[in-house]
């Protein structure tokens, strides 16, 4: 099962560059099963551009996320604490193998109606494989 994600440009370019080794969010996936995240880049990109293997799922306050994961936040202290106000508990994907698609993909090729999610969806991974996104795709680094 893959976990479709939608991240802003700069953020996204950072986790292909490798600047970013985590993906914050206040909500995680309740399947036990999603290993990889399928990048959705907003717009003005507004496409599907690569995707990440998750190696771990850290939960924590942000005080503590923050001293576990600011190595590889690829952003500033101001913006992760501004990002997780209010939150008891926040989640840290630490990011795995990269993966740029050769071709980027409209969204509405895997989703009829697509709407980018707020938090995330779900999409098995048959349907990513059918539509050939994977073809030629680049690991970036491990």
């Amino acid at each position: 099962m893959l976990a479709l994600l939608s991240i802003k440009p700069v953020h996204t370019e950072n986790i292909f560059s490798g600047r970013k080794t985590f993906e914050y969010r206040r909500k995680v996936f309740a399947r036990s099963d999603v290993r990889t995240v399928l990048v959705y880049c907003t717009k003005p990109v507004g496409k599907l551009v690569g995707e990440f293997d998750i190696d771990e799922i850290l939960q924590d306050s942000p005080s503590r996320l923050w001293k576990q994961t600011r190595t590889g936040a690829g952003i500033s202290k101001i913006y992760f604490y501004e990002y997780f106000a209010g939150c008891e508990f926040g989640y840290a994907l630490r990011i795995g193998n990269v993966r740029r698609f050769k071709r980027y993909i409209e969204p509405q090729k895997l989703v009829a109606e697509f709407s980018p999610p707020q938090s995330f969806m779900y999409i098995e991974e048959s349907r990513l494989n059918s539509i050939g996104a994977r073809t030629g795709a680049s690991r970036c680094r491990n």
